[in-house]
């Protein structure tokens, strides 16, 4: 989903870890919570869309969502995992 290039240099901007692409079944697992609205972002809001792909940092307590193509690197929109 993510072209290489573009994950080799993505890194957390909180931590500047690296990020990994989520598989299928952990995105499923995410959208699972979403859909029950136990998902919650960093800044203590609930996530309710969907995500279509995930960004995983390395410690794997973090996840940036990607919608439409597009990571999105907000730090307050990270997702607790």
């Amino acid at each position: 989903m993510i072209h290489p290039d573009l994950l080799a240099i993505l890194v957390c901007p909180e931590s500047r870890q690296e990020l990994r692409e989520a598989s299928a079944q952990e995105v499923a697992a995410l959208n699972a919570r979403i859909a029950e609205g136990k998902a919650q972002d960093v800044a203590g809001g609930k996530v309710a869309q969907a995500v279509e792909g995930l960004l995983i940092r390395s410690d794997g307590t973090r996840g940036y969502a990607v919608r439409q193509g597009i990571p999105v690197m907000l730090m307050d929109a990270a997702i607790k995992l």
